[in-house]
């Protein structure tokens, strides 16, 4: 039998957030729930009074998160899995971005994610367990044209968690991105995603990749949740979890790069030393 686990979960107010919140309590885990408007939980908060904290959060803010984390562990004696959902999204050509929708993108998810990690870790490192589980996207994995800053982001956080599995497991803690396929979520058309003013000459481009992408192929976010429990749940989950159809994509980009390399070999080996 399952031992009831604490969550930490940011940008927990909708979307898969609120999906896990809700899952997580019906199976009495408990959570500490961080959201920009706490308002958005009240219906959850009088329904387990006991098992949900229900924290305003900017993850933006550093010294923010730090309370936070510390206030979800002084409450509930323990975290057993951090999970950062907080997400900001940027579409657009690399040239139509503005530099205040750049910055917006990076704050959130590479250095909101930071922050979270980096107040989690001493108390993860103290307990001598966690699990830390970190949002990534089919943006982390591939790049398609207009959403370069968007993916260029959830490209860092991969980096910067792919070294933290290594730093941390040493310590008892566990890692894992989850990199999510298109899914029916209202993040493309909610308040964090910021659309560029276009560009008419990118225009082939968008048309293009509309004809690739159909609404049809987006997946049901509640059917997620089986995949998620099942992570937490595992001895030894995976550093990376794929949700949706996405590994055949991934298996003809990983092999498109791997010919390219091959093909350039000489040159590369050429340049190594006169």
């Amino acid at each position: 039998m399952t031992t009831s686990k604490v969550w930490f979960i940011t940008g927990a107010s909708r979307g898969f957030g609120r999906i896990w919140v809700e899952a997580a309590l019906a199976r009495g885990d408990s959570v500490a729930a961080a959201v920009r408007k706490t308002a958005a939980l009240d219906d959850l908060a009088r329904q387990y009074p006991d098992t949900l904290q229900v924290l305003s959060l900017d993850v933006t803010d550093r010294d923010g998160v730090a309370r936070a984390v510390a206030e979800a562990a002084a409450r509930f004696g323990r975290l057993d899995v951090v999970l950062n959902n907080a997400g900001h999204g940027c579409m657009g050509a690399v040239e139509e971005v503005a530099a205040e929708d750049v910055r917006a993108t990076f704050e959130t998810n590479v250095f909101g994610s930071l922050w979270v990690i980096q107040a989690a870790l001493p108390l993860l490192r103290e307990q001598g367990f966690g699990h830390i589980l970190q949002m990534s996207s089919v943006a982390g994995v591939v790049a398609l044209p207009t959403a370069g800053i968007y993916e260029g982001a959830k490209f860092a956080v991969e980096g910067i968690v792919e070294a933290l599995a290594g730093e941390v497991e040493r310590f008892g803690i566990k890692v894992t991105l989850i990199e999510p396929a298109g899914y029916a979520t209202s993040f493309l058309e909610g308040p964090t995603m910021k659309q560029a003013p276009e560009i008419a000459a990118y225009n082939v481009v968008r048309e293009e990749l509309a004809e690739r992408l159909t609404a049809d192929q987006l997946g049901d976010p509640r059917a997620t949740v089986p995949a998620i429990l099942k992570l937490v749940d595992s001895d030894k989950p995976p550093l990376r979890l794929i949700l949706g159809d996405l590994l055949p994509l991934v298996k003809d980009i990983y092999a498109d790069r791997i010919r390219t390399w091959e093909s350039w070999e000489d040159v590369s080996k050429a340049a190594l030393r006169l």
